[in-house]
Formats: structure tokens, C-alpha cells, sequence
């Protein structure tokens, strides 16, 4: 296990402060998984007994347009203890999984996917890391021999330009497979950002944080629904999102080429002051012009992908919208029993 540098005094505070029997939540994300989800119950609910603690299940239904949702209702009908939060519509994973963090009441949260790509079995020692101290308890992939060539290079390759551009450290090949307290729950609830790059935030708060590697399996069934296209927007979203280093890029270049224009323009001066005019050739002529013409249109679209943000931002509008909560009918049951009793 690697652990990231924290100072020991919290984290032995936060040994002895740990509850004996915490509830643990599942968050899981689904969007036309129904080849899967069967596989996903099958291989979790032995280890979530096998922990001996109550769990639960918070499964957010991404807009599903397959039998995903009916399965689940079922599931929890039969005594599957969770909930299923349906949203209105498809807003994306990152979205799904603010709407789960919302909904959970335990006092941990596994964050994993259910393609089975998260070995479920690493939820036992992410456990002992918490019980160790650790608020944080994230899978890291050393192994994605599953995945293509290409999306491993590009992966590597973000995750080294997101770490040098940002001003957090967020490690590479971490995904969104982890375990996290409820403070750290709490505190990712009060960040309000619409555009919401879920990996940089979790690296942004913080807290004492410990690695579990691991080899990263092929999907149990299904496809994934992440393309290339897809994968390029979130990579823009977690890099503007996390710097304004872009932004100032443009402005040091900006300043380097002018600085480049007005020398040469001297020399131009200099030049046909001791040695007299010549024409000047057509295919240089439209080469920098064609060059300086890029230069601003790409100023222009940085500028812009930040301004889209802001436009995004100030409306105000919600993360996601919820249409319907499918509580287990074990949770229905008991939360009646508590209100007659309270009566």
C-alpha cells in the first residue's frame, strides 16, 4: 500500500475516533449496464457480508434506455437494501456521481463502477485503511494491460500534463474506484461547480489519503460508454477546470511574438536604410500571415473554452435533475417502523 504524506497526529486521531460499526454505502453509477449489473450483485454482496457491517447500495440510473432500471427495482423489491436515485435524463457520469454522494447516508462511501473493472474484493482492505486512519483509500490501476494502446498513452499522458499544469497533486491512474469517510462526503457537498471534474476534486480536498494498487480486469459484459471524443472533453474539462495556466500561456506568447514582430521590424528599418528596398516575396508574406492567424483563433478558442465555463457557471443550474427515488423495500419498512415508534 502506498500512503501519501500526512502528518501522523490525524491520522492516529482519527484511528481511535473510528465507530466500530460505520454503515457503509455503495455508490455505483449505471447506464445501460444490463448485461452487467447481474455479474456487478453477484461478485459484491458476498464481500460486502463478508465485512460484517450494515450496507447499503446507491445505485444512480444515468438515463438508462434499457432493462437497467427494471432489474434494480426488482432487486431491491426482492429486499436489496439501497436505492435507486433515477435521473431525469442523461447528464454524464461525473454528474451521477454528485447525485449519489448527495443521497448517501452511511459513514463511508465506496465509490465503484459495475463493469467489474473495480475488484470488488479490494473494498475489505480499503477498509482496514480506513480503520488504520486513512480518509481516503483510492484504487490504483498498475495494470491496464485491458485497455488499448492508444488510451493508455493518452491516459499517461494527461495525467503527467494535468499534474504539472494544476496546482494539486492527483495521482495517476487512480480512477474513481475508492473508499472515502464522511468527511471527506461532506466535503466535496460544499463545493457548488457545475462543471465537474470529479477525479481533480477528490484530489483538491484532500485529507490523509492511501494507495491500493491493483491489476485492472476487462469489462465482465457489456460495452463501455466512453469513445475517444468522449474522453478528450473531460480531458478539457478536468484541465481548465484546475488551471488558468492556458490562459497565461497565450499571453507570454503573445508577448514573445510581439516582442519577435518589433525586432524584426527594426531589422526591416535597418536594413532598407543601408541596403535600399527589394520586394518582398509572395510565399513568406502568406506563411506569416497564415501563422499569426492561427495564433489569434487559438487565443481566441482558450479564451472562449473559459468563457463557455464562466456562461456554464453563472446560470445556475442544477448538476442533475432527479425524477424518481425506488427505496428497498427493507428501508421502507424499517424507516415506517421508526416513525411509529417515534409516534
Amino acid at each position: 500500500m502506498n500512503q501519501t504524506a500526512a502528518s501522523k497526529i490525524y491520522v492516529s486521531r482519527r484511528e481511535t475516533a473510528r465507530p466500530a460499526d460505520p454503515l457503509l454505502s455503495v455508490i455505483v453509477p449505471v447506464f445501460n449496464e444490463e448485461d452487467v449489473i447481474g455479474h456487478f450483485l453477484d461478485a459484491t454482496q458476498p464481500i460486502l457480508e463478508k465485512t460484517g457491517l450494515a450496507y447499503e447500495y446507491v445505485f444512480i440510473d444515468d438515463g438508462s434506455r434499457d432493462s437497467t432500471a427494471d432489474y434494480l427495482s426488482e432487486k431491491l423489491k426482492n429486499g436489496l437494501p439501497g436505492r435507486l436515485l433515477g435521473l431525469s435524463r442523461n447528464f454524464g457520469k461525473e454528474a451521477a456521481l454528485s447525485a449519489g454522494l448527495e443521497a448517501v447516508r452511511g459513514d463511508i462511501a465506496v465509490i465503484m463502477d459495475a463493469d467489474l473493472q473495480d475488484p470488488p474484493e479490494l473494498i475489505l482492505q480499503m477498509l482496514d485503511g480506513w480503520r488504520a486512519g486513512y480518509d481516503v483509500i483510492y484504487g490504483l490501476r498498475v495494470d491496464r494491460s485491458s485497455d488499448t494502446v492508444l488510451k493508455r498513452s493518452t491516459a499517461n499522458m494527461f495525467y503527467k500534463l494535468f499534474n504539472k499544469l494544476a496546482n494539486i497533486d492527483m495521482p495517476a491512474n487512480a480512477g474513481d474506484y475508492r473508499l472515502i469517510d464522511r468527511t471527506v462526503i461532506d466535503a466535496l457537498l460544499r463545493l457548488p461547480e457545475r462543471n465537474r471534474f470529479m477525479k481533480g476534486l477528490f484530489a483538491w480536498v484532500g485529507f490523509p489519503a492511501m494507495a491500493i494498487p491493483y491489476e485492472r480486469p476487462a469489462r465482465k459484459a457489456g460495452d463501455g460508454k466512453f469513445n475517444y471524443w468522449k474522453l478528450w472533453n473531460f480531458a478539457l474539462d478536468g484541465l481548465t477546470g484546475f488551471t488558468t495556466l492556458p490562459l497565461r500561456v497565450w499571453f507570454y506568447g503573445g508577448a514573445a511574438i510581439s516582442f519577435g514582430a518589433f525586432a524584426y521590424a527594426i531589422y526591416l528599418t535597418v536594413r532598407t536604410s543601408l541596403f535600399g528596398a527589394d520586394l518582398p516575396g509572395y510565399a513568406s508574406l502568406m506563411v506569416a500571415l497564415l501563422f499569426f492567424s492561427g495564433v489569434q483563433l487559438l487565443s481566441i478558442g482558450m479564451i472562449g473554452e473559459y468563457i463557455a465555463r464562466l456562461f456554464n457557471e453563472a446560470k445556475q443550474r442544477p448538476v442533475y435533475i432527479l425524477q424518481d427515488v425506488i427505496e428497498s423495500e427493507k428501508q421502507e419498512e424499517a424507516e415506517t417502523g421508526k416513525e411509529t415508534h417515534a409516534g
